[in-house]
């Protein structure tokens, strides 16, 4: 259907009201804890279902050959606009079974919720975008612009496997419009977040026993010298309103020592850092290593810290020109909703496609309660008007 009206859409969202929620209650009972469940149960569900709609599917693996996502994607015209739909299969662990007041995996309905793990996030975001899909093949084939529904299973571990084999992997497409990821809210949409740099910062000092009649360079006394310092840091303020958060600095784990007759000559930090345009990755990368060197140069007997950096991913905010910003926030608008523009505290995988040039809103979904906690949960009354947004949204990009 294209140039879709908001009657339209919402009438679509109404008469798939009710495959969205079995669906997402046919996903919730397939457990897909990141790490701990196999994932063939709840990729082998969403693949019969995309199927059965005429919507083609592959799966996607990593270098050990591990499956790391599922693809469909609709093909229109080549050289037209492609999107991607994004959301992830896995789930967060259950935590204590016991404090649930419904088995995680239960997909129970209680006036007017569903509830267990993964419901929010995000198994029905996966739902609504597949649904979403169905519904736009007729008008995208041979036709307007390409959509792509990607659904990793390698989110919740860290990893991000599914996002990083497809947009960065040996079959990369060459060109990707922009990406709507199903993360739930649905008072905002998500145009942004901070940024994130990660170090692991080895200390050393000298190692003694712990009785000798001299005092030796504790690595553990070393680093807390290091930690007092870096948490005294006057980090810079925000950008202002382009963008309102400020930098942030934690120290997020100290390893070190071993028994109680060694004066240990290694602790180990691990350090995490929130980027924004006043606080940037080179910003970071300069404030943790002159941080390291004052410390060194206070202990002079010691061997150098040195600094690994693990994780670099740029902050980032899509400005208010942004087609794929406009589109969401009007859409929603459109159907009745009012979420706002939102850049996120913490990081997401907006900011890892951000590094690759490639916009993307990072939130905006159904309600929910309990993500990543205890009794998660949706409020089933929210999928219509998220689906009929999402519907809009794209039939503007792909069309217009």
């Amino acid at each position: 259907m294209t140039g879709c009206t908001v009657t339209e859409a919402l009438k679509l969202a109404a008469d798939d009201r009710d495959s969205v929620i079995a669906l997402t209650g046919e996903l919730v009972r397939l457990p897909s804890r990141g790490g701990i469940d196999s994932y063939d149960p709840v990729l082998e569900r969403m693949e019969t279902w995309l199927e059965s709609h005429g919507l083609p599917t592959r799966r996607l693996t990593d270098a050990d050959g591990a499956t790391v996502a599922l693809v469909s994607e609709i093909t229109g015209d080549p050289a037209g606009p492609r999107y991607v739909l994004d959301a992830c299969l896995d789930t967060a662990p259950f935590g204590d079974e016991a404090a649930w007041s419904r088995p995680p995996t239960s997909g129970d309905l209680v006036y007017g919720w569903m509830h267990g793990r993964g419901t929010s996030d995000s198994k029905a975001g996966a739902a609504i975008f597949a649904h979403v899909a169905a519904r736009l093949r007729p008008a995208l084939d041979g036709g307007g612009g390409n959509l792509v529904l990607l659904f990793d299973v390698d989110e919740h571990t860290g990893g991000f496997g599914g996002a990083r084999a497809y947009f960065d992997g040996p079959d990369a497409p060459s060109r990707v419009d922009g990406v709507m990821i199903g993360y739930p809210g649905i008072e905002h949409v998500v145009i942004g977040g901070r940024g994130v740099l990660r170090a692991q910062i080895r200390v050393h000092g000298v190692a003694a026993h712990s009785g000798a009649r001299s005092a030796a360079s504790s690595a553990i006394a070393k680093a807390a010298h290091l930690v007092s310092a870096l948490h005294a840091l006057d980090l810079p303020a925000t950008a202002g309103e382009g963008f309102p958060l400020p930098g942030k600095l934690t120290v997020t784990a100290i390893t070190g020592g071993q028994g109680y007759s060694t004066v240990p000559d290694l602790c180990v930090l691990n350090v995490d850092t929130r980027l924004t345009p006043a606080l940037t990755h080179k910003d970071a990368v300069e404030l943790l290593q002159g941080q390291a060197a004052a410390v060194d140069a206070a202990w002079p007997d010691t061997p150098g810290t040195s600094l690994d950096f693990t994780t670099r991913w740029p902050e980032y905010a899509l400005p208010a020109t942004s087609a794929l910003r406009a589109a969401l926030l009007n859409a929603a608008h459109a159907v009745r909703l009012a979420p706002t523009p939102k850049i996120a505290g913490p990081s997401n995988i907006g900011n890892y496609l951000a590094g690759l040039g490639i916009p993307a809103t990072a939130g905006f979904g159904v309600d929910h309660v309990g993500l990543h906690a205890t009794d998660e949960r949706i409020r089933l009354d929210t999928i219509e008007p998220v689906q009929a947004a999402y519907h809009l949204a794209l039939d503007a990009l792909l069309h217009h």
